[in-house]
């Protein structure tokens, strides 16, 4: 019997997989588990659909994302820090700070999960960072620390 799972079965496939199986395994565990349903036209085309849905959200996101990177792609952030004797920061600039310059000096929303420091800022100087997006895309930027 052919059938399409509902869910992930271990040994068995993941979710949207369409599989023949044996009638009895079908009928008795996957189709009255609510695993599958089994594989007739209405059921093969719905999957064609959510399929081809996920797809496109995938892509939509994508295009976003590469959208993002190229307007921020070698851009320069410039973050003010308050600091003691020796140019030495009060705490140190997270990737937090870093996110909310980008929105305030470039209008750009970036998840602070998503920028990645070369390493921990806590003087003034020069840095760089990496900010990764879903998907493979990603971008990187300099950032400036000066006295506040």
């Amino acid at each position: 019997m052919k059938v399409i799972l509902i869910k992930d079965v271990k040994g068995s496939g993941k979710a949207g997989d369409t599989l023949n199986v044996a009638d009895g395994y079908a009928r008795n565990f996957l189709l009255a588990k609510g695993y599958a349903v089994e594989a007739n036209a209405k059921n093969l085309n719905e999957l064609a659909g959510k399929k081809a849905s996920a797809q496109h959200k995938l892509d939509v996101e994508k295009a976003e994302n590469e959208k993002i990177a190229a307007a921020l792609e070698d851009k320069e952030v410039v973050i003010g820090a308050k600091a003691g004797q020796g140019g030495k920061l009060f705490g140190a600039v997270t990737a937090g700070a870093v996110a909310d310059a980008l929105k305030e000096q470039f209008s750009q929303n970036v998840d602070k999960k998503k920028i990645v420091l070369s390493g921990e800022i806590k003087s003034f100087g020069d840095y760089s960072a990496v900010i990764r997006m879903t998907q493979g895309v990603s971008c990187t930027i300099k950032i400036k620390v000066v006295e506040q």
